[in-house]
């Protein structure tokens, strides 16, 4: 229980830096005189994750040698470069860099930081990984909290606490973590572990849900002050950028509580029912989401909130499905490189919500992210055998 606390504290420290830009981009403009937008910050971060994700699955970094030294040298890393945004100029390209750079390194955090869990809990991997995502949710907003009404720091010093988190939480994985004991080590890459991937019928239908899921994501986060931007607006509430913080920390950190559920209630009914609930669920949110985000606050807080929970629930689902069909022996690959296929289609939605906002209202923009949930919820229902659910290793 111990080793889960201290990832758990670690994931949600180091995640941190992924929305740091996003919380002060107002700054960053004001400051360095450029124009840029909450879609292509996010996807240069995303863009460097996939690079990284690709470097990491290609060399087995995280299988060859010890994921807590790999967790911590990439938090450390990770820091460096997310500072670098207090000390660049005003090109624009050196802000991409940077955020692109802090992708880059998030790839041996984040996967990284599941395979270490999955060496250590064999058995209670979807418990384990609800856990994991839970904090990876919080961290990812906790910077819009420090930019909120109820904290607000000056943008320079959420920079400095973003970054002293992540150098924290490499300390914690890299002097108190070991390696655990189902871990073991692979002596090279093997392309075939990435075809294998896609020739497990079950792991292969799993995964195509979880593409899916990816579709919505990051594209809802992203633009999740913009649509409580909109409500405020279609309420005629008046609103400032800490308030405007404050409501999307809270639509996105709940998350992290249907995250924590969802991994006990798999050990119950499964990973493939929840993912398929939470695909479900979060579909029908995309679907009435341009009716419900014009109703008054007593309908549309509760739905955001709502949506703010399914939209992640499934997630730690799809991470123990992949992470138990996987080889042990190349489990950090597999997690790695489907985690980069899965966060490439994340940046097509973002950019297509990212075009489609000067040309139409905010409250129809989320319509577009319903393919992604249900097509998932198609891939996941053809799984028709429970054996389809059990933690066994792709032959």
């Amino acid at each position: 229980m111990l080793v889960l606390i201290l990832l758990v504290i670690a994931q949600f420290a180091c995640v941190s830096l992924w929305f740091a830009a996003n919380a002060v981009m107002a700054d960053l403009v004001d400051t360095y005189h450029i124009h840029t937008s909450i879609g292509w910050l996010t996807s240069m971060v995303l863009l460097g994750f996939i690079a990284g994700t690709l470097v990491f699955a290609v060399f087995s970094i995280s299988d060859r040698n010890s994921p807590s030294v790999v967790f911590l040298i990439c938090a450390i890393l990770g820091a460096a470069v997310n500072a670098g945004l207090l000390i660049t100029t005003d090109h624009l390209m050196a802000i991409y860099g940077l955020r692109f750079l802090t992708g880059f390194f998030l790839a041996g955090i984040y996967p990284t930081g599941m395979k270490i869990a999955a060496d250590y809990y064999h058995k209670d991997i979807s418990k384990a990984l609800g856990w994991l995502l839970g904090a990876l949710v919080i961290g990812t907003a906790f910077p819009l909290l420090l930019r909120s009404g109820v904290v607000h720091l000056p943008w320079k010093l959420v920079v400095m606490t973003t970054s002293s988190m992540a150098v924290v939480g490499g300390l914690v994985i890299g002097f108190l973590v070991p390696d655990g004991p189902f871990r073991k080590s692979n002596p090279g890459f093997k392309p075939q572990v990435i075809f294998s991937i896609f020739r497990h019928p079950p792991l292969r239908k799993a995964v195509m849900g979880y593409f899916g899921h990816m579709w919505e994501l990051y594209a809802f986060w992203a633009f999740v002050p913009a649509a409580v931007f909109y409500i405020a607006k279609t309420n005629m509430i008046e609103s400032n950028t800490g308030s405007v913080m404050t409501f999307s920390f809270l639509i996105i950190a709940v998350g992290s509580i249907a995250c924590i559920l969802g991994g006990y209630w798999a050990i119950k009914i499964s990973s493939r029912k929840v993912a398929l609930f939470a695909l479900i669920s979060s579909g029908l949110c995309c679907l009435f989401s341009p009716i419900l985000l014009q109703s008054n606050l007593l309908v549309v807080v509760p739905f955001l909130l709502f949506w703010g929970m399914t939209v992640i629930m499934d997630s730690p689902q799809f991470s123990s499905m992949v992470s138990g069909y996987a080889p042990v022996e190349n489990r950090g690959t597999a997690l790695t490189i489907v985690n980069c296929i899965g966060f490439t289609i994340s940046i097509i939605s973002i950019q297509l919500l990212d075009f489609l906002g000067p040309w139409m209202e905010t409250r129809w923009i989320f319509l577009f992210l319903f393919p992604g949930p249900f097509l998932g919820v198609i891939s996941l229902l053809s799984i028709r055998s429970e054996k389809g659910e059990s933690k066994k290793s792709i032959p």
